[in-house]
């Protein structure tokens, strides 16, 4: 009976102590969070944001409301958001501005909500014939202090093997340029070719290999549209392919979270409505969580990305 009053005591008058001790560690080093990026419909009405502590639940930020529209005379739609800070701090975005063209969308913000240096890249306009540039990506090249855009186009007449494998004769390949300041730009040069039509190509880097998740968007004579993993030593490849990963077909626009030592690779699963999910710890075994992802509804292909507390609570406090 002592020792339980004794144990009541110290309870009430230390604990106070802990959870101010708590707390404050907590400002010190806050948690995580990760933004997910996406559109919703056709793309029509802009950026949405969706945030996540433990990258399984994804709640939409400001309501599900747009943080940022494009103005038309820059792009019609905002599809496919590519999202990555420099070491500057600065966010840059690129995204699909249209369904038939030769450019991609670009904006610059230091916060995610205010967004500037809104324009237009054109970076197939060397190529009169393209047909469209498709669901560009970002990716920060840390060693060579380098920012890679990558996105696929089908140029007709090229590929000629695989012209009749695609939607619409659509026979996409991979293509980027590299930029240091988004004001000049290398010039543009075939990225991945993996011998048939590839979409949606997502580069990063896991610790001195660089992983490409791409999409198979090969329909005829066999239906693939299913996600794969290459993997390189260089950010522009070559790059081996480690194959299929994805858990179904008819999915696309892959992105990866490393959270702790697993990845997450997401992919929008556009003929049902809904997001899944993969994860792994040797990028070999792929384990399906589909079934405990939480996502906004209507959410479509985007970028997930990781960022600091400061950025999150300001997004978090944004109403519509």
């Amino acid at each position: 009976m002592i020792f339980h009053f004794l144990y009541i005591l110290l309870f009430f008058i230390f604990c106070p102590v802990w959870e101010s001790l708590l707390f404050a560690q907590e400002l010190e080093s806050p948690p995580k969070r990760w933004l997910f990026s996406y559109f919703t419909q056709k793309g029509e009405d802009g950026l949405h944001f969706a945030w996540s502590a433990d990258g399984r639940t994804w709640k939409p930020l400001k309501e599900g409301k747009p943080f940022f529209t494009p103005p038309e005379n820059v792009s019609k739609l905002l599809r496919d958001p590519s999202i990555v800070r420099s070491p500057d701090g600065v966010f840059h975005l690129v995204w699909t501005g249209s369904w038939n063209s030769k450019s991609i969308g670009y904006a610059a913000s230091k916060d995610l909500i205010e967004w500037t240096d809104v324009r237009s890249i054109p970076v197939m306009e060397h190529e009169p014939a393209t047909r469209n540039t498709w669901a560009p990506e970002l990716f920060y090249d840390e060693p060579s202090q380098t920012f890679y855009i990558i996105w696929s186009s089908t140029i007709p007449g090229k590929f000629t093997e695989t012209a009749a494998s695609g939607e619409t004769n659509y026979n996409h390949r991979m293509y980027y340029t590299t930029t240091k300041d988004f004001k000049t730009f290398s010039e543009t040069k075939l990225y991945w070719n993996p011998n048939h039509n590839v979409i949606d190509g997502f580069l990063t880097k896991d610790g001195e290999q660089y992983l490409l998740f791409y999409k198979d968007e090969t329909l005829k004579p066999e239906v693939k549209k299913n996600i794969l993993l290459a993997v390189g030593l260089l950010p522009a490849g070559p790059f081996e392919v480690r194959g299929v990963i994805s858990h179904t077909n008819w999915v696309e626009g892959p992105t990866a979270l490393k959270i702790g030592n697993e990845w997450f690779v997401y992919y929008d699963c556009y003929t049902k409505d809904h997001f899944g999910v993969i994860k792994s710890k040797d990028l070999k075994i792929w384990e399906n969580m589909t079934d405990k992802l939480c996502f906004p509804i209507h959410a479509r292909h985007g970028t997930a990305f990781e960022v600091d507390w400061e950025i999150f609570q300001k997004l978090f406090e944004v109403r519509p």
